[in-house]
């Protein structure tokens, strides 16, 4: 029997979106960011009963690129426990001004990485 040791090796983000007047987070994990942030925009136009419609949390202002799932999810988790004040000083290492970064990723096939972060 051999083994596959590709299984499992995909790319995986962690993100965190919010609503025009940056008052609310929401934090989530994707195989497929620029589907999923089309997929946050769609539940608000479609007016479907989400955390994320609800308070109009669409615009990408942080990332982070994993190779595995399990990684991801424990850093969703992490950053999920945290509080406010401890998350947006997480986006400002790589979004000191909490730009929206949607437009570099919704109809893109290949997402780039964060140009000022390190690796990981």
């Amino acid at each position: 029997m051999m083994l596959d040791y590709s299984e499992g090796y995909h790319t995986y983000y962690v993100y965190i979106i919010t609503n025009k007047y940056r008052s609310t987070y929401y934090v989530g994990v994707t195989n497929n960011l620029g589907q999923r942030l089309q997929q946050h925009k769609e539940n608000i136009t479609n007016g479907d009963k989400t955390f994320a419609s609800k308070y109009n949390l669409e615009f990408l202002v942080y990332y982070e690129k994993f190779t595995w799932v399990h990684e991801a999810i424990g850093r969703e988790k992490e950053i999920k426990g945290w509080r406010r004040e401890k998350k947006l000083n997480l986006i400002r290492t790589l979004n000191e001004n909490l730009e929206f970064l949607d437009h570099h990723f919704i109809g893109q096939d290949e997402i780039p990485p964060p140009s000022s972060r390190g690796s990981e």
